[in-house]
């Protein structure tokens, strides 16, 4: 269950494979290599096991480019009980898809974009997810936060994670949409 959730979350940020020249950083205990694809540095990542095995590869196989706010275990773990296990069932895959889909904004983000958006917006960034949804990035002394439509907040724990199709921050997390 927990690998389905892993590979859906891992297709989520599949489109998402640093480039050449950025940085490689470490996640989960695994190198987040520019030269591969999100679904490929992903899969390695002790943290993001639940993530990648939810799947999202329909909507980040794209060329994108894509912001993925990606949740941890740890942040999957704090859902009520037997909330991950529910969600992993067939009849409940929309409703996983609508949650992933909802940590996906179109463009590439980097946590430098993110903290001039939310200065312009003094002190508040909205942002339009893939799934239809807004998450608000606000700054807190010299974390970027990211607060759901339920106002369930989040924040980013490692930034800019560059993927070939994208950006990757890691959050500590879920984020629900209404």
């Amino acid at each position: 269950m927990k690998k389905i959730i892993i590979a859906a979350l891992a297709l989520v940020a599949i489109a998402v494979a640093p480039k050449a020249n950025a940085q490689t950083k470490m996640v989960g205990g695994a190198a987040m290599y520019p030269t591969k694809n999100i679904v490929e540095n992903a899969v390695n990542s002790k943290d993001h096991t639940t993530l990648v095995a939810a799947g999202l590869v329909e909507t980040l196989e794209s060329a994108g480019p894509f912001t993925v706010f990606a949740p941890t275990n740890e942040a999957f773990d704090k859902l009520p009980a037997g909330t991950v296990d529910n969600l992993v069932k067939p009849e409940n895959k929309a409703t996983l898809t609508k949650i992933l889909t909802y940590h996906v904004v179109a463009g590439r983000l980097s946590a430098t974009d993110l903290w001039a958006k939310v200065k312009a917006g003094n002190g508040k960034a909205e942002l339009t997810t893939v799934q239809g949804g807004t998450l608000t990035a606000m700054a807190k002394g010299e974390k970027l936060y990211l607060v759901d439509e339920k106002g369930g907040k989040s924040w980013i724990t490692i930034a800019d994670v560059n993927q070939s199709n994208g950006v990757i921050h890691v959050v500590n997390a879920v984020l629900m949409p209404n």
